[in-house]
């Protein structure tokens, strides 16, 4: 089975991940998935094959050399983003792709444009994996599995490349920040792994937002709106005057590189109570907190307006900038490097407006920064694959493995 094959057949499970079941898997299409891939694991020769009763499917490719060296591991997640549909994903390949607009679903008048998405163009006379607009594709992270798949049966295949023992760990629930909950980090057993699990040709990340919830919640007080002066507490208006007390430019939609935000992701409630959920983000530890304390002072000028408990909040940390577990072993960095450099590809490394798998391992133990998985527009119908892109990413994980090695 070529990459491309095992791609394609791959995107044909739905392992769409829901945060509401509150299981691991979230969802029995992933434990389907990854019970497939325990089989075809084996079957192509991997050892020490593991599928326990949460998902995590982890295998060996067995040292070929006598030297010691580091046990390093590869990983990527076999959920789909929950914003869009999975299920009965229908690939096609554009051949040759000549910079045109992209009819994906003729019906719906559903057009892949570089108009709309200029990245397409950075790609003339590639082949591309597209949707056909009802789904979206789920290079996120499929692509980086059959990669890491691919790259082992290259190297099973050229025992000629001299290598020590990998780890694969494939993972559910990603896409819903659960998916290095429940992954054992001592029964993986490596020095150090990567993440597949990033975006363009070149992209790695070692850098990602320290992230918090924070969920307020407001009281009011419901009286006949005909007979309520002096008496109502109208909990959305609450919840409306804080949001606007919120910084206005410190969003997603005015915010990029380093520049942390607020994000109001969702406001529910009527008259008697209102909540509100933010997604609060920055790669500065300080800044970081400055913003947890700015959120929290604000509730508390809303209790000094309105009264004692009329607004409460929760705030959860949710993961940590991994630059501060990567930095003293930079050399994983530069391995990776390395081997993108050996390979034709031009490294980008650059910060992750988000989070990894990844970072929460690194804080567990494994230090594990982030590489190209080659797909673009995750999580939606315009979701698209540049094949050459997947080619270079196998090609990668085969050299990091062989540069180990020999370093």
């Amino acid at each position: 089975m070529t990459l491309i094959e095992r791609f394609l057949k791959y995107v044909s499970f739905d392992t769409q991940s829901d945060e509401l079941t509150r299981l691991t898997p979230s969802t029995p299409g992933q434990m389907e998935f990854a019970q497939y891939l325990k089989s075809e694991l084996e079957s192509i020769g991997l050892k020490d094959v593991t599928l326990d009763a949460y998902g995590y499917l982890f295998a060996t490719l067995p040292a070929n050399m006598d030297k010691k060296v580091p046990t390093i591991g590869f990983i990527s997640h076999m959920d789909t983003s929950p914003d869009m549909s999975g299920k009965k994903v229908s690939p096609r390949i554009v051949k040759n792709y000549d910079g045109a607009d992209i009819v994906l679903n003729k019906e719906k008048k559903i057009i892949l444009s570089p108009t709309q998405f200029p990245e397409l163009l950075d790609h003339l006379n590639e082949d591309l994996i597209v949707t056909n607009g009802k789904t979206l594709l789920g290079a996120d992270d499929k692509a980086g599995i059959a990669e890491i798949v691919s790259a082992a049966v290259y190297l099973m295949e050229h025992p000629e490349i001299k290598h020590g023992k990998v780890r694969i760990g494939f993972n559910p629930d990603e896409e819903i920040g659960e998916g290095a909950h429940k992954f054992d980090v001592k029964k993986f057993g490596c020095e150090w792994a990567y993440t597949m699990d990033g975006g363009e040709l070149g992209e790695m990340e070692y850098e990602n937002f320290n992230a918090a919830v924070a969920t307020v919640t407001f009281k009011g007080r419901n009286v006949h709106p005909g007979y309520a002066k002096h008496k109502m507490i109208n909990s959305i208006r609450i919840a409306n005057q804080f949001i606007t007390m919120l910084p206005r430019h410190e969003t997603p939609e005015h915010t990029e590189g380093y520049e942390g935000f607020y994000h109001l992701i969702s406001m529910q409630g009527g008259v008697e109570e209102t909540k509100l959920t933010y997604i609060i983000r920055d790669h500065d530890m300080s800044k970081f907190i400055n913003r947890k304390k700015e959120i929290d002072h604000l509730v508390h000028k809303i209790n000094a307006e309105f009264g004692e408990d009329t607004a409460t909040i929760e705030i959860h940390d949710q993961y940590y900038n991994m630059r501060e577990k990567i930095e003293p072993i930079m050399h994983v960095v530069d391995t990776a490097v390395e081997a993108m450099k050996a390979v034709g590809v031009k490294p980008k490394i650059q910060p992750i407006r988000g989070g990894t798998d990844g970072a929460q391992l690194s804080f567990k133990g494994l230090p594990c920064p982030n590489i190209f998985a080659g797909g673009l527009n995750f999580h939606g119908r315009y979701e698209f694959l540049p094949i050459p892109n997947m080619e270079k990413a196998m090609l990668v994980v085969a050299k990091i493995i062989e540069l180990v090695a020999a370093e």
